[in-house]
């Protein structure tokens, strides 16, 4: 993994140097766009709608547009005078316990490294974060653009998940939600059945995306067949119920084809 980005934690008086690396990756395929005439390449130019010409970006500026059609063009000077936390720390704002953060808010994810001799500060940090059972929260600065972030431990290792402001979470208001009924008790007896023979501890492992690697034996096949184009069997699915009249009945088939899948 490559850095990039390096600075340290203010933990109080404790500063705790770091390199911070992302913590996931895309794995999905890259498609680029061609004409399919000819499969040329299609290419997009920057063209001013005003001049017609061609703009580099050095001379492209940013411009808001108002509800009213009001446009304000920003330069890169004027968002440098925006308030933002110190680009080469992370400020821990406070302690929260773990559990008071809604897991809708965590946006991406990155791995902080120790980056000094001595990486006492950085296990204290950790082994402390870890045995208090909270999370901290901290000012994030990343490519000019300060987020709110939870700080915490995984395996051992610091990680920093940048959080969704809460004004960017959408308020779920369904009104057949509250038109709907409550389920019986033997409808909720089935259904805890249902979810009692499907429990198991999760391993991530043992998922795996089948669209990526049916596509990527599609590319591959074509490939080796000189361009020709292969064709894989469609799988049959699964039949569904065209309505589920009985709720109950439904649930009954659900248990009875889970436990004979674990049996199996």
């Amino acid at each position: 993994m490559r850095s990039i980005w390096k600075g340290s934690i203010a933990f109080g008086l404790v500063n705790v140097p770091v390199k911070v690396y992302s913590a996931t990756e895309d794995h999905d395929i890259r498609f680029h766009q061609v004409h399919g005439k000819d499969g040329g390449r299609i290419k997009y130019n920057r063209v001013c709608s005003e001049c017609g010409q061609v703009v580099q970006y050095a001379d492209i500026d940013r411009a808001y547009i108002s509800d009213d059609g009001a446009q304000v063009v920003l330069t890169d000077e004027d968002f440098e005078k925006l308030p933002a936390a110190e680009k080469h720390e992370i400020p821990v704002l406070q302690f929260v316990p773990s559990d008071q953060i809604d897991p809708i808010l965590f946006e991406k994810s990155y791995f902080l490294e120790p980056d000094s001799a001595s990486p006492k500060a950085y296990q204290l940090l950790a082994s402390t974060l870890t045995d208090s059972e909270r999370t901290a929260l901290v000012h994030f600065t990343l490519r000019q653009r300060t987020r709110l972030a939870a700080l915490r431990v995984r395996d051992g290792v610091l990680v920093v998940q940048t959080l969704l402001w809460p004004d960017e979470v959408r308020a779920a208001e369904f009104g057949s939600l509250d038109e709907a009924s409550s389920p019986s008790e033997k409808e909720l007896a089935m259904a805890t059945m249902l979810v009692d023979s499907m429990s198991e501890d999760f391993h991530p492992e043992s998922y795996t995306d089948d669209y990526q690697i049916q596509l990527q034996k599609i590319l591959d096949e074509t490939i080796a067949n000189g361009g020709e184009k292969v064709s894989l069997p469609v799988g049959a699915g699964q039949e569904a119920d065209a309505e589920v009249v009985d709720l109950v009945a439904a649930l009954q088939r659900s248990v009875d084809e889970a436990k004979k899948s674990a049996a199996g």
